[in-house]
């Protein structure tokens, strides 16, 4: 935990959108970790909560689900349930939740019916997000009904004395229109918080840290090209300064120039020490032949180990090793259900190195969400430019290749995803979209290319809307725009005949998009 800052608990019970909790606690200026519930106890000692959230769940309060002490209410702490969180406080205090009732799943309506501050400043009748099947039947004593809905006459329930507030749908999702002002008043009229996390804090912080944990030691960080390992090298280069060695590990599977751009930044702007490793044809030679998308992901990621190892061994006395490793990547390491880390995750090293590398781990980033770190480099003065970039997979453009990657389908679809974010950027829609980039689908169509017949190859063109990485929407592309990437990417780049435009949403609870 950051020195000196108020501190909010979420305990987690499995809910794929724990996260988005945190994200829009942070978002309002506190600091906040996610701990299982299985860890609660002992979080509780070493956080020292100023007040604790419950998420929600994929489990049932009625077979067993994962339930905590209930002397957590007894700690004179202000507790905030969500979804399986109000079932659970239900539960444990004396309440009564049942199955067999009416479900809710997605959008509803529910009715303040009594004012409370938890809705300070809402209409009486305001669009949720459900997402239950049980639902409270009785609540415990010294509670009482703040909202309903259709489906659910226990929506919003409230102790104001002990300050314990519940909702049975979920806030942190977008699709509760005023989520984020509920959660908000729970954390400053309820709870007390000030709001002293900032970014200009956390980089005198972890500057302070760094310091501490390296002394006269030397760091060695790899570069991978994308915001996190960057904004990671720049924050220990003003803390460490020339105790700093960059390794950039050029896979060839980065985006069109992308290599260079990161050499210039690095070596030429901020006079950080770089060492440049060309390893393109090591990464294809290995990919040659392999089908397999899980595969492809394990093959770079050991090599991308040996070929940095390796380089880690010519820097003399090098005792650290500096990775971008993100606070979900964390989260998602100890998932209180198992969670699909495991695979999600397969090229990070979360969980530490191995033993071999004896190197020591400095992740100063481990603490922050994406978006955070994209405000924590605009703080150290990487350019817009740089730190709004979209979001860009370890692996590369290997997972956007389905099937064998060859360096011609490599090139192929570097010109064409350069040609597509050229056009975004001169539509002035970039800013805009969270994620675009292209596809090279293992698929070939005959075509009609002046007077000759063409029989080449698909591309597909995905552009997705999100605040927060974790639901997504696609992007509503002007049909002007559209058509003319699809015909700059079908003259300009040669083995492509057909430019198609994939509108898949993706909905709340899934993890990653690539």
């Amino acid at each position: 935990m950051p020195a000196h800052h108020e501190a909010l608990l979420i305990i987690d019970f499995g809910s794929q959108v724990t996260q988005l909790i945190a994200r829009r606690v942070r978002e309002c200026g506190v600091y906040c970790e996610i701990h299982p519930f299985t860890k609660a106890a002992d979080a509780i000692d070493s956080l020292r909560p100023k007040a604790v959230i419950l998420s929600g769940s994929p489990h049932s309060v009625i077979h067993q689900g994962p339930t905590i002490d209930a002397k957590l209410f007894a700690m004179n702490l202000p507790v905030f349930g969500i979804c399986y969180g109000e079932q659970l406080m239900c539960d444990l205090l004396g309440g009564k939740v049942e199955a067999g009732h009416d479900r809710e799943f997605g959008r509803a309506s529910i009715d303040i019916i009594k004012p409370s501050p938890i809705f300070k400043g809402l209409n009486d009748n305001e669009t949720v997000w459900m997402s239950h099947g049980d639902r409270v039947t009785a609540i415990p004593e010294g509670f009482e009904v703040i909202a309903v809905s259709e489906g659910a006459p226990y929506a919003a329930i409230a102790d104001e004395k002990r300050k314990f507030y519940a909702v049975q749908f979920h806030p942190e999702v977008v699709h509760t229109a005023r989520g984020t002002d509920i959660i908000r008043n729970f954390l400053f009229e309820i709870a007390g918080f000030t709001g002293d996390w900032s970014m200009a804090s956390f980089r005198d912080e972890q500057v302070a840290k760094i310091r501490a944990q390296v002394g006269t030691g030397k760091v060695i960080c790899g570069l991978s090209g994308g915001v996190d390992s960057s904004v990671a090298a720049v924050l220990i280069h003003e803390a460490i300064g020339e105790q700093l060695t960059c390794v950039f590990v050029d896979t060839g599977l980065l985006r069109k120039e992308e290599g260079a751009q990161v050499v210039a930044l690095f070596r030429d702007h901020y006079n950080i020490p770089l060492i440049h490793v060309e390893a393109q044809e090591l990464f294809l030679g290995a990919l040659a032949g392999i089908d397999d998308p899980e595969t492809k992901r394990k093959t770079i990621g050991k090599l991308f180990i040996d070929v940095f190892d390796a380089e880690a061994a010519k820097i003399d006395g090098a005792q650290f090793l500096a990775q971008g490793t993100l606070y979900p990547d964390v989260v998602e390491s100890v998932s209180p259900s198992g969670g699909p880390s495991a695979v999600i995750k397969s090229h990070h090293n979360v969980g530490g190195l191995p033993d071999y590398m004896e190197l020591k781990l400095v992740e100063p980033l481990r603490e922050l969400f994406k978006d955070e770190v994209r405000a924590l480099g605009r703080e150290l003065g990487l350019s817009e430019q740089f730190v709004g970039r979209h979001p860009f997979p370890g692996p590369g453009l290997a997972i956007r290749i389905p099937g064998a990657v060859t360096p011609e389908k490599v090139k192929t679809l570097q010109e064409a995803d350069a040609i597509y974010l050229d056009e975004i950027r001169k539509a002035g829609l970039y800013d805009q979209i969270w994620q675009a980039f292209a596809v090279l689908l293992p698929v070939k169509t005959v075509g009609v290319m002046g007077d000759a017949r063409t029989y080449e190859d698909v591309l597909a063109l995905r552009a997705v809307t999100s605040s927060d990485g974790m639901t997504a929407d696609f992007f509503e592309f002007p049909w002007a725009v559209l058509g003319r990437c699809a015909t700059r990417i079908v003259n300009e780049v040669r083995g492509v005949n057909r430019v198609v435009y994939d509108v898949t949403s993706k909905p709340p609870g899934t993890i990653e998009w690539e």
